[in-house]
């Protein structure tokens, strides 16, 4: 493609806000109609020997990153995390009991906020009381969220002690003058001695997360930020584009606009670190994220077996993910459900006796074919249309009759249809998102802002 070909296809397609597909439906369909009655009668119905994904949300963090677009709060003091760990168990215990039988657990991902904010040993007690409510099988993956400005020996070595499997440092740059610019100043040294701390503990698996698209960044900065992560050689990266969203996250109105990448220079910035991080040896798998080749997510993209979640492109295999803490989102077979999201609407839930379920969203069929367009695409950048509507019992016709803005990626030449087989240009790859949208039977029915297609 050339040069000219490829800025004019940004300019059309970068700077539209589309969903990031970490789930189909996405979030703002959810509506209050699904509460805790239907999200235990969902549980209820998990098959007893199917493995289930538990998420834990820990809502705290001891500084805010103005770029966050998390759920999570501010707090100097260990008094409201010790609160929050007790209405976690609560739910915990009244999850177990709605489920009736004893959960077969695959896969544990701690997320937040800062889920290392907790002490060693309440983090360990968090993890010796997960293993006596669930069957955790012992070959569970148990990852963990890390802030390496944060994290102490004691606590490395209790994450060593409970399991865990995988570490997920934040990183995002490590030019001093962007660092200032959101609120997170971070050395490589403190990065390198926890990455060499969590080796060291037995933790195989290592990720990094980086960000393009943040204040006064350039492709420069970028470039030099990935080597610098390169020479730590973490098993995996995970890119991603700066949503700016100051109507949704009100912190992130003290980051200048004035300074943020316009649509082309944030492309320039993705494709910058990803010939950088392939030049080392990284293979790109999907949208934003990069692994070594023998790890295990570039394995899952060569047999077609990747997935995406709400943690972004995953080995996990399992159909229910139950999401527990406030703010966290689970899915089952039947659809998704959304927890209370501020923190002290979810407690009173909780010790209410009541799951704490504030959303969800009923799965149709459509639904369920349409998400696996979606994840399809977004994880191999193909879907073999005719096979899965077949399969679900649709027509593709359904799914492409009166459909403009396919179309119109056909017509820009971004995608191709062959033998009912849809197909994006490998130079286009970097407009997914838009390609997805396509499939969205909901998007000009959503009112939210979401982040840049580029």
């Amino acid at each position: 493609m050339s040069r000219d070909m490829s800025r004019a296809l940004i300019e059309k397609y970068g700077e539209a806000r589309l969903p990031r597909y970490t789930s189909y439906p996405t979030a703002p369909r959810f509506a209050p109609g699904i509460g805790a009655g239907t999200y235990g009668d969902w549980l209820a119905a998990v098959p007893a020997r199917e493995a289930v994904s538990l998420y834990l949300h820990i809502p705290f963090c001891r500084s805010m990153c103005w770029y966050c677009g998390c759920h999570t709060s501010i707090t100097q003091k260990d008094q409201p995390i010790l609160d929050y760990l007790d209405v976690l168990k609560r739910e915990i215990r009244l999850v177990a009991k709605a489920a009736g039988k004893p959960l077969k657990i695959g896969q544990i991902h701690f997320g937040g906020g800062t889920p290392t904010i907790m002490t060693p040993e309440e983090f360990l007690n968090l993890s010796a009381f997960l293993h006596q409510t669930f069957d955790v099988v012992p070959n569970a993956g148990v990852a963990v969220e890390i802030d390496p400005r944060t994290l102490t020996r004691s606590m490395i070595g209790a994450l060593g002690q409970s399991g865990i499997t995988r570490a997920s440092l934040g990183v995002q740059s490590f030019d001093p003058v962007v660092q200032k610019a959101i609120n997170r100043v971070q050395t490589a040294e403190q990065t390198r001695h926890a990455t060499e701390g969590l080796r060291a503990a037995g933790i195989d698996s290592v990720n990094f997360d980086l960000i393009y698209g943040l204040p006064h960044q350039t492709v420069a900065s970028c470039v030099a930020t990935a080597r610098t992560a390169i020479a730590m050689r973490p098993d995996r990266f995970a890119v991603f584009g700066y949503a700016h969203i100051p109507s949704f996250k009100k912190h992130q109105r003290l980051i200048d606009e004035k300074a943020l990448p316009d649509a082309a220079e944030r492309h320039a910035q993705a494709e910058a670190i990803a010939e950088t991080l392939s030049a080392a040896g990284y293979r790109r798998i999907g949208l934003d994220h990069f692994a070594l080749p023998d790890d295990d997510l570039a394995l899952a993209a060569d047999n077609g077996t990747l997935h995406r979640n709400f943690q972004g492109y995953t080995t996990d295999p399992c159909q229910t993910l139950i999401g527990l803490g406030a703010s966290a989102i689970g899915r089952t077979v039947d659809g998704y459900i959304q927890n209370e999201v501020a923190i002290g609407q979810y407690a009173q839930r909780i010790a209410s006796g009541q799951l704490a379920t504030a959303k969800g969203y009923r799965l149709t069929p459509e639904d369920r074919l349409r998400a696996q367009v979606i994840e399809r695409l977004m994880c191999d950048f193909r879907v073999d249309l005719a096979s899965l509507c077949a399969v679900h019992g649709f027509d593709p016709e359904q799914l492409l009759s009166g459909n403009t803005l396919f179309r119109r990626l056909i017509d820009d030449g971004i995608t191709e249809v062959e033998d009912g087989v849809v197909t994006v240009r490998r130079d286009c790859r970097f407009i997914i998102r838009a390609v997805a949208a396509s499939f969205d039977a909901y998007l000009e029915q959503t009112t939210r802002t979401h982040a840049k297609a580029a």
